[in-house]
């Protein structure tokens, strides 16, 4: 079935999307994380829409064909979630199954808080319910075995920090060969990490991702990861990083106040309608496997369903195949 390419605009935002299946059918939204686009629900539009569901991708704002602002404020939770309650009105929809991965695991868990009248049922891959605001509120979730305090004060979090306190340096080592970046970002999950601290916890030790390499490899020197994705896809990622720059995608990352307030603005925070959360056992960052961070999520969500897909961070991508099978056993039980 043959995936269609859409947008829809408002007086404020306009948001680029991919749809498969007929337009009738059950509406799923899908929500990427950093530093995607649509594209990466490719094996997923394609799966449930020739299942009989309208499944939907949007390129989130800062991304892709969607709204790119130059306001760091633009990329608050409570602006993306206006973007998505008009992107479900726009399909006529009374409401949708949201599921998120990385960044868009937030918005999906937003949309179930802030909107449970348009979410039919919710589901993230490597982000459980509860995250989004500040990297601070994460230090009490980290497994201190890996990471000892002295060593690693930050744990995996710390390349979030260094968002905060180095933005500009962030954004301009990624800039400078988004096409190598896109190389190196997109591998498949190790299981020799098992039990090691993630590089992610030595970004602000080391001044940045490649100041120890002195800048990012020329992309001659890294070879794409085709279990993930292949050369064309590579060449669409980098193609909208080099067009809109990483200023966006990173701003995602350094709004944590306005996230928190946000937040706060739902003091029940119990979710009723069903979810699912996937655990990555080969996410090193997103450690849902050694840690309490699900914690949260599992005394809150009064319908949860949990299952762990051995893979890296870039599930839907490294075992579309896995994912989809977990994804249609979750929905058809309810």
């Amino acid at each position: 079935m043959e995936i269609e390419e859409h947008h829809i605009e408002t007086d404020r935002h306009k948001t680029f999307y991919l749809a498969c299946g007929p337009k009738d059918g059950d509406l799923i939204i899908m929500t990427h994380g950093w530093p995607e686009l649509s594209l990466s629900w490719r094996h997923q539009l394609e799966y449930f829409g020739k299942r009989g569901y309208r499944a939907i991708a949007p390129d989130m704002r800062g991304y892709g064909r969607s709204t790119v602002y130059c306001d760091k404020g633009a990329y608050c939770q409570e602006e993306i979630i206006q973007d998505m309650v008009e992107l479900l009105q726009s399909t006529k929809k009374e409401s949708a199954i949201w599921i998120g991965h990385d960044w868009g695991s937030p918005v999906a868990w937003n949309m179930a808080l802030h909107h449970p009248n348009l979410t039919t049922a919710v589901a993230s891959l490597c982000v459980p319910y509860g995250f989004g605001a500040h990297p601070k509120n994460m230090l009490d979730k980290v497994n201190r075995e890996i990471y000892p305090e002295k060593e690693y004060p930050a744990a995996q979090w710390d390349y979030m920090f260094f968002y905060y306190e180095n933005f500009e340096k962030a954004q301009e080592e990624m800039d400078e060969n988004p096409d190598s970046f896109v190389r190196l970002c997109f591998r498949k999950g190790d299981p020799s990490g098992v039990g090691l601290p993630s590089f992610n916890a030595s970004i602000r030790k080391n001044d940045g991702w490649f100041e120890l390499m002195g800048g990012i490899p020329d992309v001659s020197l890294v070879p794409i990861d085709t279990d993930l994705i292949s050369e064309e896809e590579a060449s669409v990622y980098a193609k909208y990083l080099k067009k809109n720059t990483f200023f966006g995608p990173n701003s995602w990352y350094v709004n944590g106040d306005s996230n928190e307030a946000f937040d706060q603005t739902i003091t029940n925070k119990k979710l009723t309608m069903p979810s699912l959360f996937v655990h990555a056992s080969y996410d090193y960052v997103c450690d849902t496997l050694s840690t309490s961070w699900p914690d949260f999520m599992r005394e809150n969500c009064t319908k949860l369903t949990e299952k762990t897909i051995d893979s890296g961070h870039w599930m839907s991508q490294e075992k579309p195949e896995e994912l989809n099978r977990v994804i249609e056993s979750w929905i058809s039980s309810f």
